[in-house]
């Protein structure tokens, strides 16, 4: 358990914590009608003025880095201790700066991973950061990691920041998927039309301190669906296990409400009423606000966290804005008009791209503990190390004649394992998926582990390849499949899908290959799951003939 002791929204409704409330209070929408001269339709979404953005901006930052940077500075302002030694900067996002990044990949494009150390040393943190790309899950992913550091001892403060700009890139790529709605989204509503985007940075600085009148991370959990990667399964399953591994031994009478992802999107809502009902919550308050700030991506999950702390400190539960009649065909318990409560614990959760459901469990009642999680000693069962040239398990090499990626078909072909959707793959999915058949081959099928992995160049592969289908607007053709593989933990929902792995699967980007931060990583992720083993290692693709996996089997001592 470990404590909020301050926290930052910013965001074209305001750029402190209390404005983004007061506003949702007043019943304002950021939402509004924009134009992308790149984008073949009219849509809605939250955009900062040209006025707030000079007013955010630092020179020599992008506008992603400086509203982190922003917020963040905002957080720690009121702080009356130096948080900087022992801490952990953890950036939540999807595509961090991508319309920097051209065909050519010209010098004004930062990737995630220099963007994260960059903001690190202008806050003056000396630890390695960490940035969390889980796709839409990112900002709760980002809060269970937290959880699992500080409650392992390895640090005393983290900062989670989610950020994420409104991209051409990300606009044309919900187009592609045809989920963008020309309307503000009416979540749940039988109307609802579809998603808006919306853009903000929002920030969560935990300690390890105890204040008994303060907000708690009591638990959380991730799961994947193992079903589909653009598409939830229907019936919830996914979500109402992360929902019912966070609620373990917790007294849903003591809930205030959900926080729900409630994208407005037909296929999300409908899944999250039946988890919903399925974990017997169906009398249990509700609360969406994407109606007031779209969906932030990377933020999502940190700022609808932040609005829900100071919902319960004014003791309301907010309006679902835009919803007027039910459109799921699961029992919830929603209102378009505000509620009032004295109930002070929450649960959050969210779904995302590549089969990923995480729930967390927030309260200001339950006693607190000084107990730390122990850490346990790490075994390797099995180790598969690939690049573009050769190939070995268990550092035995395997005898290969093709380099680059036609090496990659020269791997599986040997594994005979007849999964044709292995060709549709991008580079840094088939590498994986290729480690990953070499890694459980011949091993206990029993496992059912988390999949954490690591790398450092994103999907920058993908990204340059949809980037070529819409940089004339002439010869617009973005492609959902292309757009899918620009998220890089569908990596690990490929292989989730393939090996029916319905644990975490969780992507973190590092500015170099660091073996004992990502060691810890994993055994505070193990010290909290309800699993002992793991698939993890690095997963890094930087060309379509330049990769390098090497992951490994491992399981507690």
């Amino acid at each position: 358990m470990i404590e909020v002791i301050s926290t930052n929204i910013t965001s074209p409704l305001g750029t402190t914590t209390q404005q983004n409330w007061e506003a949702i209070k007043s019943n304002i929408s950021a939402l509004s009608n924009c134009l992308d001269s790149s984008i073949p339709q009219q849509f809605v979404a939250a955009k900062f003025t040209k006025q707030q953005i000079n007013s955010i901006i630092i020179e020599g930052y992008t506008q992603f880095e400086s509203m982190i940077i922003r917020s963040i500075e905002e957080a720690i302002s009121k702080l009356n201790t130096n948080i900087t030694q022992r801490c952990i900067l953890i950036i939540s996002t999807t595509k961090a700066n991508i319309d920097h990044l051209s065909t050519s990949l010209n010098n004004n494009y930062i990737s995630p991973a220099t963007s994260a150390c960059r903001i690190a040393n202008y806050l003056g943190i000396k630890s390695q950061p960490i940035v969390v790309c889980n796709a839409c899950i990112s900002g709760v992913t980002a809060q269970i990691l937290a959880n699992n550091l500080i409650s392992c001892n390895l640090y005393d403060y983290a900062i989670v920041c989610g950020a994420d700009t409104l991209s051409t890139f990300t606009l044309s790529g919900f187009c592609a998927f045809r989920t963008l709605s020309s309307e503000p989204c009416r979540p749940f509503d039988i109307e609802r039309l579809g998603l808006n985007l919306g853009e903000a940075a929002a920030t969560i600085v935990y300690g390890n301190k105890k204040d008994k009148h303060g907000w708690s991370l009591l638990q959380g959990n991730q799961t994947n669906d193992a079903y589909h990667l653009s598409t939830p399964i229907p019936t919830g399953d996914g979500a109402c296990r992360a929902i019912l591994n966070t609620l373990r031994e917790f007294d849903i009478n003591n809930l205030a409400l959900i926080g729900v992802h409630g994208t407005a999107t037909m296929f999300n809502d409908q899944m999250e009423s039946k988890a919903i009902e399925r974990a017997n919550l169906s009398s249990v308050p509700i609360c969406a606000i994407k109606s007031y700030y779209g969906h932030t991506m990377g933020a999502a999950g940190v700022l609808e966290t932040i609005i829900l702390f100071s919902a319960l400190d004014d003791g309301t539960i907010p309006a679902v804005k835009g919803f007027n009649e039910l459109g799921v065909s699961g029992k919830i318990n929603i209102s378009n008009k505000p509620q009032k409560t004295d109930k002070q614990s929450f649960l959050k959760i969210i779904s995302g791209f590549g089969g990923n459901n995480a729930a967390v469990l927030y309260t200001k009642t339950s006693p607190f503990t000084d107990t730390f999680c122990k850490i346990k000693r790490l075994k390797t069962i099995k180790t598969v190390h690939i690049n573009q040239n050769s190939a070995y398990v268990n550092n035995k090499l395997i005898t290969t004649t093709n380099k680059g990626k036609t090496l990659l078909t020269e791997l599986y072909k040997q594994l005979k394992c007849n999964y044709l959707k292995f060709y549709k793959m991008d580079t840094l999915c088939k590498l994986l998926f290729v480690a990953t058949e070499m890694l459980l081959s011949e091993t206990d099928k029993s496992y059912n582990p988390v999949v954490i992995m690591f790398n450092n160049s994103s999907s920058i592969v993908s990204d340059i390849k949809y980037i070529e289908t819409i940089s004339n607007k002439d010869e617009f053709y973005p492609s959902p499949t292309t757009f899918l593989y620009t998220l890089p933990n569908i990596a690990l929902g490929e292989i989730a899908i393939k090996h029916s792995l319905t644990n975490e699967t969780t992507l973190y980007i590092l500015n170099n290959k660091n073996q004992e931060l990502m060691n810890n990583v994993v055994a505070a992720t193990l010290a909290k799951a309800k699993t002992n083993t793991a698939i993890t290692g690095w997963i890094d693709c930087s060309s379509e003939h330049t990769f390098e996996a090497d992951i490994k089997l491992i399981t507690h001592c």
